[in-house]
């Protein structure tokens, strides 16, 4: 898996990532977080609004947003294209922080007054609409459980939900729910698309410095160690499935005496082959039937032709 035809995701991944090593470097990650009291209600500092969006503030969070990313965000970014999955990006930051501020407002008086920096409501998002969208690609059973292939993101999402105890819980839940509300098409949500000047920007001046986005290319012959000696004296080996034919039997004499068997049989042999197929079949690999199958075959099914016989015996 690369980030072919996914560089929105990869651009993603990269800013996270980068911002928050910058965050940890300069100890600023208080200047990150979302509390309604008294950072918004009293000092009005509603750019925490966007930027807790950005950044985490420890990096196992960042570790496990990053694997959930590239294996969720990936294959969105493909289903649904560019234009699209960044209109999608958008919306879900949107929803998802207005869904966040009324959380805050609502539960203030239970104790519940900061959001946890970090992108988490986006990732759960993502992982809403891959549970809807990707199908299941196998199955397996652990105990006598059965389970998908989804389970492992199912495992890297609970890990990420429960990193900070109800709080991270929280945020994952308004993330699903904001999935939900996108897959949903409430007030046409679905139709949004970002204006085209800003896809001209970002085309122009964001898409370079993601990088390459290739996938790796990969050979499909499986080639030889370099020889030491000049490559004229080597030859190509011929390879085949076909199976290697059965050495000949040493024919025995009256006397009782094994000799070896000659090239050409008898006649007889020579004509009953001919009859059966064998010699144009030995050299193929296929099952040759002994006599006694033919005739048992054609005494039952009279009216069937002996090559149809002889040929069903081969495909056995």
């Amino acid at each position: 898996m690369s980030f072919q035809h996914a560089p929105i995701t990869k651009g993603l991944m990269i800013t996270c990532a980068v911002t928050s090593f910058v965050v940890a470097v300069f100890d600023v990650k208080h200047y990150f977080h979302l509390p309604l009291v008294p950072h918004l209600s009293r000092h009005h500092q509603y750019w925490r609004l966007l930027t807790h969006n950005i950044t985490y503030s420890n990096s196992s969070e960042l570790f496990v947003w990053e694997m959930l990313m590239f294996n969720l965000g990936v294959s969105i970014e493909r289903q649904f294209g560019g234009v699209k999955y960044a209109s999608y990006l958008v919306i879900s930051t949107v929803l998802s922080t207005a869904l966040e501020l009324v959380t805050l407002l609502a539960f203030h008086q239970l104790g519940f007054n900061s959001i946890p920096a970090g992108p988490t409501a986006l990732v759960f998002s993502l992982l809403y609409q891959y549970t809807r969208i990707v199908p299941v690609i196998y199955h397996f059973r652990i105990f006598g459980v059965t389970l998908s292939n989804n389970v492992f993101f199912y495992v890297l999402a609970l890990q990420l939900a429960i990193g900070q105890s109800w709080a991270t819980a929280t945020v994952s839940l308004i993330g699903v729910l904001s999935g939900a509300l996108y897959r949903a098409d409430i007030a046409s949500l679905k139709s949004y698309r970002l204006p085209p000047w800003i896809i001209r920007l970002s085309s122009r001046y964001l898409l370079p410095a993601v990088g390459d986005l290739r996938a790796p290319r990969r050979t499909n012959r499986a080639l030889p160690d370099e020889p030491s000696a000049p490559p004229s004296q080597f030859e190509d080996e011929v390879v085949t499935t076909a199976r290697t034919p059965p050495a000949p039997m040493p024919a025995e004499t009256p006397d009782g005496d094994e000799t070896e068997a000659r090239p050409g049989g008898s006649v007889m042999r020579e004509w009953v082959n001919e009859l059966t197929g064998r010699t144009e079949r030995a050299s193929t690999g296929l099952r040759v039937p002994t006599d006694a199958e033919i005739t048992h075959l054609t005494s039952m099914f009279a009216d069937v032709p002996r090559e149809v016989v002889v040929g069903a015996l081969q495909r056995r």
